[in-house]
Parts: structure tokens; sequence; C-alpha cells
């Protein structure tokens, strides 16, 4: 007797639409190999975070990144009916990460076609081309509630590095504002970052979706700081490695500022760079190992890179959000660049959206302020706003809900119809307009670079320092600092600008307390330190 074919039914949020000015030009070759990632349901972490947070930082007791392995790997039987399925339509299990769920799949384009039901072409868009699909993704009955999300088919860019950098000739740098540049040792000192510190027990581990860096510019970027040289541990992920492509203007601009403001203000700190293909499969699939690395074990984790919430499909974003989950299970702190295109983050569609992966309630959200000051003294910070998509991102979130943690934060409702209720960002904020910049050196030469992308390594690298002087990873860190009382002086609160950048008035404006342009504010490390100090338990 045959056996029953089949029936395929949709992925819910799956869906694609083919990019605006993009068009289809020919079907793919039916022999090309690929590799797709597969999320695969796990036991949840939820009862693990809540136990977590209900206690003091030093009482915080975090799973072990091989007991997480043991307690929320992939069920041997999903695996099974997932193996068995690949096998079915001549596909290959190339790698599986039990901890987080997710198996990659190889094979040819013609097989993924039939496994998944899509039709895959390549597009043409002004900027690049790319293998793209339109409508959902399809699996067959008997992975429902299996398979969570199919990430791969399609390999559209899906994310932008948030880093502008200095030029004279760019609208952006507006001529009465001040020009001033900082090394990120001299951004360090103005946010009082605690001092006399070695961070060489600590790991920051820094996503990469492009590009590289040449050793002998960091070489000679740390000399020139009298700073050692950090150690550094490259990890390919789907093939991706070091490539510096030579244009400090493009992605190597954003690596170099990663791994230098990061490295020079937590002294002696290791760091981990994970190269990954900028799609929402390799972005995944590079978090994924970051957070599950036993070998490097990161216990922050900078991402400059990200796009509006409304470039992400749903399944793609919540499949991230559960590994940012993970993190806050297993002690690590994540920190994300909130965007450089302000209110908008740069969609034209008379709505307001923020950056993803900043939006996600499970990360720290970094957004941008522009900063003057000298030695230890702050003369003036304001939210980064230089006009014409160039501020801080920032808003309420149209996917996620308001955490619990910004319950007390006057969080107000979206401007966008409907007016929801959603997660505020940024959590934080710090230097990033290009005009009171960064002073990096990218493939030999010397820029002043601005942008959140600075924000979330200089974050990080706050967070290090703050873990090692606590003798404990702070982890999911957002609840605490929004329980942190005012008279503890543990921010600059920004109180000044507005993030729109294409009008005279932002939706969003600065004002005491929490802001969708900045957050709570700037750093004060050592008043941060000390109210965190705290926060430990005497029993």
């Amino acid at each position: 007797m045959n056996k029953e074919p089949d029936k395929f039914v949709k992925i819910p949020g799956s869906e694609r639409t083919a990019l605006p000015n993009a068009r289809k030009v020919r079907d793919v070759d039916p022999n090309e190999q690929i590799l797709v990632t597969v999320l695969v349901r796990r036991p949840s972490v939820t009862p693990d975070l809540q136990n977590i947070n209900a206690h003091a930082i030093n009482q915080r007791s975090y799973m072990s990144r091989e007991a997480f392995k043991v307690e929320h790997e992939i069920d041997p039987e999903d695996l099974k009916k997932l193996k068995e399925f690949a096998h079915q339509y001549g596909l290959t299990v190339k790698e599986i990460n039990e901890a987080a769920g997710t198996v990659v799949l190889i094979g040819t384009t013609e097989a993924f076609s039939k496994a998944f039901r899509v039709e895959l072409s390549h597009y043409e868009h002004p900027n690049f081309t790319y293998r793209g699909r339109t409508g959902h993704v399809h699996i067959p009955d008997s992975l429902v509630g299996i398979v969570e999300a199919v990430l791969g088919l399609d390999n559209r860019p899906q994310t932008l590095p948030h880093f502008r950098i200095l030029k004279e000739s760019e609208g952006f740098v507006r001529s009465n504002a001040l020009r001033v540049s900082y090394t990120p040792p001299q951004v360090a000192q103005l946010y009082h970052f605690p001092t006399v510190i070695d961070c060489s027990r600590q790991c920051i581990g820094i996503i990469e979706l492009g590009g590289g860096y040449r050793s002998d510019d960091l070489m000679s970027y740390f000399s020139s700081l009298k700073l050692s040289i950090p150690k550094i541990t490259d990890i390919s992920i789907d093939g991706v490695q070091n490539a510096p492509t030579g244009d400090p203007n493009g992605p190597d601009g954003e690596v170099v500022l990663d791994i230098e403001v990061a490295a020079s203000v937590a002294p002696n700190v290791q760091i981990a760079v994970y190269f990954a293909p900028n799609t929402d499969s390799g972005f995944l699939n590079a978090i994924s190992k970051a957070i599950h690395d036993s070998t490097n074990k990161p216990s922050v984790i900078s991402i400059s890179w990200g796009n509006s919430e409304s470039q992400w499909t749903p399944q793609a974003m919540q499949a991230m959000n559960r590994v940012f989950q993970d993190a806050a299970a297993l002690g690590v702190t994540i920190c994300c660049a909130s965007g450089d295109r302000g209110s908008s983050d740069g969609i034209n569609d008379h709505l307001l959206h923020v950056d993803f992966p900043a939006s996600s309630p499970y990360v720290l959200g970094c957004g941008g302020t522009r900063l003057e000051g000298s030695g230890q003294s702050i003369t003036k910070e304001v939210v980064w706003n230089e006009g014409k998509d160039s501020g801080t991102g920032g808003g309420i979130s149209d996917v996620f809900d308001l955490p619990s943690w910004q319950a007390d934060a006057h969080v107000p409702s979206s401007p966008n119809p409907g007016g929801r209720r959603g997660r505020g960002v940024p959590d934080v904020a710090g230097n990033a307009d290009p005009v009171t910049g960064y002073e990096v050196l990218a493939d030999g030469q010397k820029f002043i670079v601005g942008g959140t992308s600075a924000v979330a390594p200089l974050w990080a690298g706050l967070l290090a320092i703050l873990n090692e002087k606590l003798g404990h990873p702070v982890g999911f860190v957002n609840p605490i600092l929004y329980s942190l009382a005012n008279h503890d002086s543990a921010f600059h609160d920004i109180i000044s600008g507005n993030n729109d950048t294409n009008r005279e008035t932002g939706l969003f404006a600065a004002q005491p307390g929490w802001d969708a342009c900045t957050g709570l504010g700037s750093p004060n490390g050592t008043n941060l330190l000390n109210a965190l100090s705290k926060n430990l338990s005497t029993h």
C-alpha cells in the first residue's frame, strides 16, 4: 500500500516579499549547494530566567554551558524526525548546535525548493543581487510544533552596520557643531569607568557580518595608546572568515571600531570575533555559537549590526529572541546598537520604527549622544541628531511587548496608528555623534568614527570591567539597571534633543528619566559599580 503523501503547512511568520526596487532576473542553478538553518523546539528557559531575576547579582545561579546543553538540548525523537525528512529530500545534516537547537542542512537549491515548497530565484537590486523567495516556507505536518523556523533559503543582506565616518563634505555635519574627537580611553575617562583593572579573565564576543581587520593596524593602534595588544580569537561561521576588504568605509570600519573600542576601554580583555554571512541564518548561527561557546566563554557580547523590525520576518526575530533568552540564563549580557537613522530607522513610510536586535527585551539597547568635555568633566551631552538620517535610533517596538522591568519607566505608547504599548528602545546611551567621534585606525588609515556601533562595544567594555570588579557576571542586567535609585547617579541623564532626523521637532524628545532617544542615559561607570555593589547579597 502506498504511503499517503505528506500534507504541507505554512510556517507562521515566514513570509517574504521581494525587496523594494529589486526584480527577479533568473532562476537559481538547481545544482547550487546552499546552507539552511532549521530552528528546532527545545525545553523552555523561562523558569530559569524567573529564578535568576529574583536574586541579587552574586546569588544569581547561572547555568553552565555544559549543564544548559544537558537540560535544554533537542529531543532525540525530534532530531530523528528532522533527519528522516532531510534524507527523504536529499538533504544532509552539516552541523548541529544541540544547546541552541539549531540544525544546519546542506543540499542543492532544487532539493530545498522541494523540501520546503518554495521557489528560489535570483533578484537584482540596485546595490546587490541576492537569492530570494516570496511567500511562506512550508513544512510537512509531521514537523509542525517541532520546527519553529527555517532560515537561509533567502540570502538577502539582513542587516546594516551602525557606524558613521566623519567626512567634512557630508551634509550630516552641521556647520555650527563643535568638532572634537576622542580616543576610546578618553571617552571612558569622561564616563568615569573604573580604573586600575585587569580584565584578562573576561572575554567579550563581537559579532561581525562582513569585512575584517589587519593585525598590523591593531598593533599600531594599541601601541599608540600605550596599551597591550589584546588576545583576539577568530571564529568562522558558515565558512566566513576574517577578510578585510581594504576599504574602511565598508564593513572593515565596523569590525575595527568594535575591536578597538571594546579592547581599549577594558584593559587586557580577551576578544572573540564571530565572522558570519550577513543573512538571517548567518546572524542566528553567529549569536548561537557565541552564546553557547564553551571554549572562549564570552560573558558579554557586542552587536553593532541591525535593521528595522519591519525588514525582518517574524520567524527570524523570534528565533533570535530565543537565543537571547539563552544568554540571560547563562549570565551573558548582550549589547546592541540601536541604529543610526533616527526614529524612522531609515524607513520612508511615514511611520516610526526601531532597530532589531536592539528591540529584543533580552538585550541592552545602546543609543547615542553628542559628548563634549575633557578629562573627567562632561561640559555638555545631548541626543545625537545631526539631521537627515544621522541620529540615534529609538522608539517603541512594533513586535515586543512592554517588559515588566520597564513598567515604571513611563514608556509612552507608540505614535504609530493603534498606539501600541511596546518595548521601549534604547535602554542606555553613550557617545555616538561623528562630530564628537572616536579616533580609530582601519586599513592603514586614521579616521574619526561615530554611530551607535561605537556605543555597543563601549558598554560591552564597561560590563566586562563590572564583571571583573564584582567577581560575578551581571548577566541579564536590564531589570537591575531600571531598578537603580536616582540618587545612585549611575547615569548621566540626557535632557536635551530629539531623534527625529527628518523634521525640526521630534515625536521622541529627551526628558528627565528614561526616554526613547537615550534610554536611562550615559554611564557613570564608578557610580554604576557602586550601585551594583549594593545589589550584592551579604548573606
